[in-house]
């Protein structure tokens, strides 16, 4: 398709739909017409890609995950189709801007953070690597929240993405499965004398999916997101006649994390989780039946891969499927399973393990709950005797009144991956070392990646357009290619293009600051970024003490030459955490205080964007020059944004912690700045218990006189956050050591101060940082996905047993 055929295609498009010009429409009608018309030329390759899986009986993975967060889409499928270049010349050429065409999408909520993007890096890896991967979730109708900031508090309202409808997506009611809550489960004889599970009493919930495609780069493949939404089934209507019953089927599919700090809430969350669980598995297991094989073969056509603990229950949702629909005994269906579902887990923190009550479980799945004790007491049965009982006990998954996902996702899975090597080490040595001791083969790493075409090409054209004039084009399909840059890091020209490159992406995230903040920044200060989901172990209260202690050290020395500094936050707290809320209005409170202190000079700005989600994430990672990764050493399983950063040029401020391990060791100790303790020196630490945080706060009167600004008035706008983020820092003993690394971390700071004025040393260290970004693209992670765990190539045929 010309640029001549395109205007031609689209004009025609926008009339079909609207019935009037184009040049008359909203940025959203535009959008809407350009979608439909993308959809049109890749609505033959999905379809063929689907067939050609089902009619090889290829083996498919397919990925689980409860959140999934795409970002907008138009971009990234015009830069897989290979016409973006057609369509920005052609819209131009009408008149029109594909930007601001593209701000006609709404970006979808449908994820928190690094869990849903990196789902959503794996669908576009998936596609891109010509792998056969579907993606199954839930199609929130409001997603996470829409975040506002009131007089410095979050608050958080419905974010409508679905208003205007989505132009991606495909109602597949033919393809629609039931789902039961409730009631009660007996075995009653048929008249052969075999026993089987009837249900009586449930509710039925129809879960019809919505599918999406998903575009690979350039080659034809076009797999597929199916994302589930509750309705109430076809002529059941009259079994939900209050308005409270009808709304308790739509709250299934309205919000991402409702509130679980009630009983309500967790049942709800609970539901979530078994609603979008069963219906992926019944959808899979339909699809293996058209297949006409025995179901020995399952795991040879079949993966299906859990994101974190919130899918964790179709372990027992396959069993009871293979046992009570199709009649496969105990034996058959747990080795199945077993081979069939893999789990990557995404946390340290034992607390984040989920956990529900028994009771709240055979409430809501009483068959479930069955197949889980049962579970439970033949592993206890089976490992009593070769690891005894403490151990034994230690892995159980129902203990005290609870069930525990994590264990049962160990116990039901055959492959259990960790997201970076520090990551999957401390799950060995410590979370999960009980596991390990019992199954030492299924644990492996995966260290996590991300998709350089939308965190490069897409987010970053001026940087893209740089590499290809330096290195060529090989480097968007191959992505360790990226490393033929390093032989430029003397090449002055080329250096200061990567300045003039990062100037013009800081100009443009000023000009969004000012238009949407009233808050003005100078592009030529330093842009300090941290860009993550707001939680105490990620410390933006360690970034957020620095720049107190630069507000005193500019306060106390007016005139100081020191090179300017812009902090960008970008975070959402859960609606139910509190502290992290209050962390949230003190960041604000400080942004106050400092960027109408005209006497700073605008030495200091602090900027914290509203309703962090991707499309700020484009706008802002090309812009920073400092990547803030400062999560206390052992608590971080990867992060992904120290790897989007790195890969635009930004250097990393960092402990040693995730996957920074990792980016240190490819970029070098000259080309980061490290600080802080060591996830070794942090288990001393708790090993021997003798932190005193009070002792700090005494003794350190740099630190005295930050803490105490939280509490002597020097902040105006707090009220009790201050006095409860000092409480927390002193009166209880600073949980994730923030004042232990605190003195480390302003030096480091100091450092970058130095280091920046020198502007060819810090654009080669930049430009070192984006050769050294390859190995961290999502495409690999998930071919190592493929090879190791899903074993997408190797498949066992029917001829195989003749």
């Amino acid at each position: 398709m010309d640029v001549s055929q395109f205007k031609d295609r689209y004009k025609k498009k926008f009339q079909e739909r609207f019935a009037f010009n184009y040049e008359n429409a909203t940025k959203q009608e535009q959008f809407v017409a350009l979608g439909h018309l993308v959809k049109d030329l890749y609505s033959s390759d999905w379809k063929e890609t689907v067939d050609t899986y089902q009619e090889n009986k290829q083996k498919q993975v397919y990925y689980f995950s409860m959140e999934f967060l795409p970002g907008r889409m138009l971009k990234s499928n015009l830069l897989n189709l290979g016409i973006l270049d057609v369509v920005q010349e052609g819209l131009a050429e009408l008149g029109l801007d594909l930007d601001e065409v593209a701000s006609g999408e709404m970006d979808p909520a449908l994820g928190n953070g690094g869990l849903g993007r990196l789902a959503s890096c794996f669908m576009d890896s998936l596609a891109s690597t010509g792998l056969p991967g579907n993606g199954n979730g839930i199609r929130y109708r409001y997603g996470l929240f829409k975040q506002k900031f009131i007089d410095g508090h979050q608050i958080e309202l419905p974010e409508n993405w679905l208003r205007n409808g989505n132009v991606w997506e495909v109602r597949r009611e033919n393809k629609a499965v039931t789902v039961r809550f409730g009631g009660q489960v007996s075995l009653e004889p048929d008249n052969e004398g075999n026993m089987h599970v009837t249900y009586h009493n449930t509710q039925n919930i129809l879960a019809v999916p919505y599918d999406t495609a998903m575009v690979g780069y350039q080659n034809g493949t076009v797999n597929n997101l199916r994302l589930w939404s509750a309705e109430i089934p076809y002529g059941e209507e009259y079994l939900f006649p209050t308005e409270e019953e009808r709304n308790g089927v739509k709250q299934i599919t309205e919000y991402l994390y409702p509130d679980d700090s009630n009983y309500e809430g967790l049942l709800l969350r609970l539901k979530q989780e078994y609603f979008f669980s069963s219906a992926g598995v019944q959808s899979v297991v339909r699809y293996f039946k058209q297949l006409n094989l025995d179901w020995s073969y399952l795991p040879d056509k079949i993966a299906i891969h859990i994101n974190d603990t919130h899918p964790t229950l179709a372990i027992p949702e396959l069993m009871r499927i293979l046992m009570d629909e199709e009649g496969l005994s105990w034996e058959q269906a747990w080795e199945i399973t077993k081979k069939t579902i893999s789990y990557t887990n995404h946390t340290i923190l034992q607390e984040a393990m989920e956990r529900w009550s028994i009771d709240m479980m055979n409430l809501l799945l009483p068959r479930i709950t069955q197949i889980i004790m049962e579970i439970n007491r033949r592993h206890i049965e089976k490992k009593t005797p070769l690891y005894g009982e403490d151990l034994t006990n230690r892995t159980a998954i129902v203990a005290n009144g609870e069930i525990k996902m994590a264990n049962l996702a160990i116990i039901g899975s055959h492959s259990i991956n960790g997201v970076a090597k520090l990551h999957t080490n401390i799950l060995i040595n410590h979370t999960l070392h009980d596991f390990y001791l019992m199954y030492p083969n299924k644990f492996n790493n995966k260290t996590n990646g991300v998709t350089m075409r939308r965190w490069l090409q897409i987010s970053n054209p001026g940087l893209t357009d740089l590499l290809d004039e330096t290195i060529g084009t090989e480097w968007k399909t191959n992505a360790n290619d990226i490393i033929l840059l390093k032989a430029y890091a003397e090449d002055k020209e080329v250096l200061a293009r990567i300045d003039a490159v990062k100037l013009e992406n800081k100009k443009r995230f000023a000009k969004y600051v000012s238009e949407e903040m009233d808050i003005e920044i100078d592009p030529n200060a330093i842009f300090d970024v941290q860009i993550k989901r707001l939680h105490a172990y990620k410390r933006q209260l360690l970034n957020v003490l620095h720049i107190l202690d630069r507000y005193q050290y500019i306060k106390d020395n007016p005139g100081v030459d020191i090179p300017k500094r812009v902090f960008i936050f970008g975070a959402k707290a859960a609606p139910s955490y509190h502290y992290a809320k209050q962390i949230i209005k003190l960041i604000n409170a400080i942004a106050e205080m400092i960027n109408n202190d005209s006497s700073l000079n605008d030495l200091i700005k602090v900027v914290f964007v509203e309703n962090y989600g991707v499309s700020l994430a484009e706008l802002i990672i090309p812009a920073a020059d400092v990547s803030e990764q400062i999560s206390l050493a052992g608590k971080e399983a990867s992060g992904t944004s120290n790897m989007k950063l790195m890969a635009n040029g930004a250097l990393t401020i960092a402990t040693m912690d995730g996957a920074t391990v990792e980016i240190y060791d490819y970029v070098g100790e000259e080309n980061i700045y490290i600080f802080g303790m060591s996830n070794e020196e942090v288990q001393k630490l708790n090993a021997a218990n003798s932190y005193n945080s009070r002792e700090i706060y005494e003794k350190n009167p740099a630190v005295k006189r930050v803490l105490n600004m939280l509490i002597d008035g020097s902040i105006p706008g707090l009220e009790d956050e201050g006095q409860d983020i000092f409480d927390s820092l002193v009166k209880y003993n600073d949980e994730y050591y923030l004042l232990k690394d605190f003195d480390s971390y302003i030096n480091a700071h100091k450092q970058i101060d130095k280091d920046f004025r020198n502007r060819e040393t810090w654009n080669r260290r930049a430009l070192l940082n984006i050769a050294s970004s390859g190995p961290f693209s999502a495409d690999y992670t998930i071919e190592r996905y493929a090879d190791e765990i899903w074993k997408l190539g190797a498949q066992r045929e029917p001829e195989d047993l003749i």
